[in-house]
């Protein structure tokens, strides 16, 4: 109903603005102007009709839900398997496996041994608390590839400073669909 008021105000404005304003028309040849603008109103308006009536409204987005661009790799992070991280956590290395994940993520279970730290409370102060050491081998992980918590995580850690880092892209649910061993609160 809007559109249809809409064009019947540009209708109503363009008839009001040809009759109301003074042209030098030559006589005998107003009755052709006003027919020819008459003509060429109807076949705005029918193109102007037709050509809303095809057009589809578009899905808002959902904001409370941010879509976030998860890249293939981050540059100067080394990206990691399940198979990868099941051998640096079963090694000697002295590695930090860091969750990103929010508390109600980590409750549906998390990597043994791995700190929670999420995205949200990432920054230099919370790092160091939980490693000193900027050379010191961090692992990042979160929910899995459509999961930017980890990224985000790692971006602040090499800001920081942080440069021995890798990135478990697929996370915890590659993790479990590979059938490794997780916790789970109760």
């Amino acid at each position: 109903m809007r559109t249809v008021t809409r064009l019947k105000s540009i209708s109503t404005y363009f008839n009001e603005t040809m009759t109301t304003r003074n042209y030098n028309f030559t006589p005998g040849a107003a009755g052709n102007a006003n027919k020819k603008l008459n003509q060429g109103m109807v076949l705005l308006m029918f193109l102007l009709i037709t050509g809303l009536a095809n057009v589809k409204a578009e899905e808002a987005p959902d904001l409370t839900k941010p879509q976030i661009i998860v890249p293939e790799k981050i540059t100067g992070v080394t990206t990691v398997t399940a198979e990868d991280l099941f051998t640096i956590l079963t090694s000697d290395a002295r590695s930090l496996l860091i969750d990103a994940r929010i508390k109600n993520d980590r409750d549906y279970g998390y990597i043994e041994n791995s700190i929670s730290l999420p995205d949200i409370k990432t920054n230099c102060d919370t790092l160091s608390n939980i490693n000193p050491d900027k050379d010191q081998h961090m692992l990042f992980y979160c929910n899995g590839i459509r999961c930017g918590r980890s990224m985000i995580s790692i971006k602040v850690a090499r800001s920081c400073g942080y440069h021995n880092l890798s990135w478990f892209k697929g996370g915890f649910s590659e993790w479990k669909e590979k059938g490794y061993q997780y916790i789970k609160n109760q």
